[in-house]
Formats: structure tokens, C-alpha cells, sequence
């Protein structure tokens, strides 16, 4: 039988690595290494293509589940091309994210609102 997680969940980091993001239509960045640093210090899933390539390249900060309680919503970064942002993305969430810890104001260059989903 498995173990029951009794910590509540943690905030998370999502990355697109598809058709733009994290790709060579992005030059100058590593964007293998700017997924392992996140890696390395957060809870990182990759994802496939988020539909907004003008932003690449984009991260969700996803709250924990102390931050939704507190009414938080995902965090969309875009332009996330400067190795310090992940650093400053990865500090932010190990204070707890959005909802639990205000968003450094560096991080207020990339965040943009999504367009909504399509039906």
C-alpha cells in the first residue's frame, strides 16, 4: 500500500519545452540547464506547447494548496530568458508561491494574463 502524503501540496513550477519554448527559436538561452536549476531547488513538470509562443519562453507558478486556499491563481512569466529570473522564480516559490508569499517585483516584468482557452 502507498504511503499518504500529509503535508499539503506544494507549490509548483510548469515549463513549456515544446514548438517555441525551449527551443532554438529562443537563442542565447539553455534551456535544458534553466529546467535543471528549477529542478534542482522546486517541483518542475514540463509541459507540452501553453499556446502563448509570443511569451517564450513561458513558466506557470502554480500555488500550493495553502495559496488556493488563500485565493491565489497561477502565475503566468513569459520572456523568461535571463538565467537570474529562474533563480528569482525558484526563491519565490520556496517561500511558499503565490497566495503564501508576495511575487518579488522583478517577476512583474514577465508576468502576463494568458489569453483564455479556447472551447
Amino acid at each position: 500500500m502507498a504511503a499518504r502524503r500529509t503535508d499539503p501540496a506544494p507549490c509548483r513550477v510548469v515549463v513549456c519545452r515544446d514548438c517555441c519554448c525551449g527551443t532554438a527559436k529562443v537563442p542565447g538561452v539553455d534551456h535544458a540547464a534553466q529546467t535543471a536549476r528549477l529542478r534542482a531547488q522546486v517541483p518542475v513538470r514540463v509541459s507540452a506547447c501553453l499556446d502563448v509562443c509570443d511569451q517564450a519562453n513561458v513558466i506557470v507558478v502554480q500555488p500550493s494548496a495553502a495559496g488556493r486556499a488563500a485565493g491565489a491563481r497561477p502565475v503566468w512569466l513569459g520572456l523568461v530568458n535571463d538565467p537570474d529570473a529562474a533563480e528569482d522564480i525558484a526563491g519565490w516559490v520556496r517561500a511558499g508561491g503565490p497566495g503564501v508569499a508576495p511575487r518579488p517585483d522583478i517577476l512583474d516584468l514577465y508576468a502576463f494574463t494568458p489569453p483564455r482557452q479556447r472551447p
